[in-house]
Formats: structure tokens, sequence, C-alpha cells
């Protein structure tokens, strides 16, 4: 008997046994669990949301702090900074953004039939091949149907866009005390470890902030000069609402690889309406942006601080995306890059621990 229970295939029969009855037991309590991570989603977004202000702010509130200005202080001065720099650019920008979005809301049937002429020019034209032009009107129909989904999904979305301006409303006041109980927060946490663990917690967390640091703020100010770029594009070829959608580039810039295609996809099909030409205008500035922006502009303000490879990133952002939408996309390779560093702290420390022969 105790032949048996040593043999090496015995043993793998007991773990795969045992992992089929965890796999189980966790299908049987799916909905439990699906219900906690909503609860967990709901409650802990505005704390990570502030956390990461925080973070991006500290350094400032740090310097201003070395020149002998108290933390609270500090921290009102640039809510104040902020507040005054966010209330002058929205009164400049918002009658331009109002302008061009009234403009779009009264030239969409326009738009819209001119869209449609042009892909029922494709559709009519002999010279493609029957299954382009069956792709054509398969992709316009599912087209019709996304936005028809989006349009009830948004009527539906009231309860989440009120929870979404709750959320928008305690974030500043939870970021605002974070700031300033930034030091206190930090010696805190810092107590609650073991004095013999002490410093490799301090320089797991220096490695942390090295890692992130220069992503976050780099990643902002890649995001703006990409906006710019491709606003500058945009009105040099002429393109309606210029603004608007170079803003949209800007903000889905943040998400890595994946952004770029999701920010032109909007100037794209506004680009159809106008003609072929200008289509092949919008996707030229878009490509010539994105070189600039992958070969210059990013590795000298960003640079390779996270030291991850694509496949990595393109799989943390399967991940985001799928357990937490878009939100999921933008923090996933950051937080991706934070366990990263823990999983190599803790390989690090078995390491060092493990005897020498």
């Amino acid at each position: 008997m105790d032949k048996f229970i040593k043999n090496k295939w015995f043993a793998i029969m007991v773990y795969v046994l045992l992992g089929l009855a965890i796999l189980f037991m966790l299908l049987q309590i799916g909905p439990i669990l699906s219900a906690a991570y909503g609860f967990l989603k709901a409650v802990l977004a505005p704390f990570l949301i502030a956390l990461i202000i925080s973070y991006v702010l500290n350094p400032i509130v740090r310097m201003l702090n070395v020149r002998k200005v108290p933390r609270t202080a500090a921290v009102l001065l640039i809510y104040a900074v902020f507040i005054t720099s966010f209330v002058v650019i929205v009164m400049n920008l918002t009658p331009i953004f109002v302008k061009q979005i009234g403009e779009l809301n009264e030239h969409m049937p326009e738009l819209t039939m001119r869209a449609q002429g042009l892909f029922d020019g494709l559709n009519d034209n002999r010279m493609l091949p029957l299954s382009v032009r069956s792709g054509i009107n398969d992709a316009l129909l599912k087209a019709e149907n996304g936005l028809s989904k989006f349009i009830s999904n948004f009527v539906d979305g009231i309860g989440s866009t009120i929870n979404m301006l709750m959320i928008a409303f305690i974030v500043p006041f939870l970021a605002f005390y974070i700031l300033k109980d930034y030091q206190l927060i930090e010696k805190t946490v810092l107590a609650t470890v073991p004095r013999a663990h002490r410093h490799s917690a301090i320089k797991l967390v220096i490695d942390i902030d090295t890692a992130l640091g220069n992503y976050i703020r780099g990643q902002f100010i890649v995001c703006v000069l990409v906006g710019l770029l491709a606003y500058i594009g945009y009105w040099l070829i002429g393109m309606p609402y210029a603004l608007l959608l170079a803003s949209i580039v800007a903000i889905f810039n943040i998400i890595p690889y994946l952004g770029p295609f999701f920010g032109a996809a909007p100037a794209i099909v506004m680009a159809s309406t106008v003609s072929f030409k200008m289509v092949l205008f919008v996707v030229f500035v878009n490509l010539l942006v994105q070189i600039l922006e992958g070969n210059v502009i990013s590795p000298q303000v960003v640079g390779r601080t996270l030291h991850l490879h694509p496949l990595l990133i393109i799989f943390a952002l399967l991940v985001g995306g799928e357990l937490a939408g878009i939100i999921g996309l933008i923090l996933a390779v950051p937080l991706f890059a934070v366990g990263k560093v823990i999983v190599q702290h803790i390989y690090l420390y078995y390491v060092n621990r493990r005897p020498t022969s």
C-alpha cells in the first residue's frame, strides 16, 4: 500500500482530482463570486482612482513641501491651480466642442446619406468581387446593429451614469486626504511589516515607484502630444471636427498598442462621409502620428521603463479588458508591471534564502 501511495502517477492523479474538485467548487459558487467582485469593484473603484491621482501629484506636493510649504497648503495650492486651469480650458474649448457637436448633429442626416451613397457605390461596383460586396453589406448591418445596441445600453445605463457622477464627486475628496496624509499612510503601512523584512519592503516600494512613476507621468505627456499632432494633421487636411476627433485620439492613446486603432476609428468613419480621398488622408495622418509616437515621442518621454515584452502587454490588455472593460485596459499594463516587480522580489527572496552548498 505504501509503495502504491508513493508512486509518482498516484501523486499526479491526486493533484488532478484535487484540481478538478476545486474547479467544480469555483463553478458552483461562481454567481456568489461574481456578485462579490461587482460589489468590491463598485466600492474600491473611487479609492483606486484617488490613489492613482495622489501618486501622480505626490512628487509636486513633495517638491513644495521641501520648499517649506506645509503639505495641506501644497495640496490646496495644486487643487487651486488645477481647478483654475480646468475652468479656463473648459471656458475656451467648450464653445468649440459645443459648436462642432451641434454641427455634427445638424449634418448627421446628410453625412449618413453620403456614407450610404459611398457604400452603395462600392456595392454596385462590378469591378469588386462578390465576396467583397457581401462583406461591405455585412459590415454595414453589423455597424447598424451595434449602434442600436449602444443607444439601447446607454438609455438603460442611466443608473451607471449616476454612479459614475458620484464617483467623480467623491474622488477629489479622497485624493485630497490621501495626498495630505501621504507620509503618514506610508509610515503606517511600513509599521505593519516586521522589522526584519522592513528593508526589503522599502526596496520593493522604491522599485515599484521606479517602474510606475516615469510610465504614468510620461504617458500623460505622450497623450497630450499625440492629440496635438493629430489636431494639427486633421486641421492641415481640412478634416471636419478636428478638435473633437483629435481629443478622442489623445484619450484612447492611454491604451498601449490597441488605443491608436480605437482612437482613429471615429475619424475614419467621419472621413468616409466626406470622400475616399479624405479617408486616405486621415489614415496617413494617424499612421504618421503613430510613427512619431512610437519612434520619437515615447522613447524620449517614457522610455522602456517597464521592460515588458509586447506579448505580455497584449496578454495584460486582454485580461484587463475582460475583467473591467475600458478601465481595465487603461490600468492593465501598470498593474501588470507592479505584479512583475513583486514576483521578482519574491523570487530573489527565496533564492537568497536557499543554502549554498
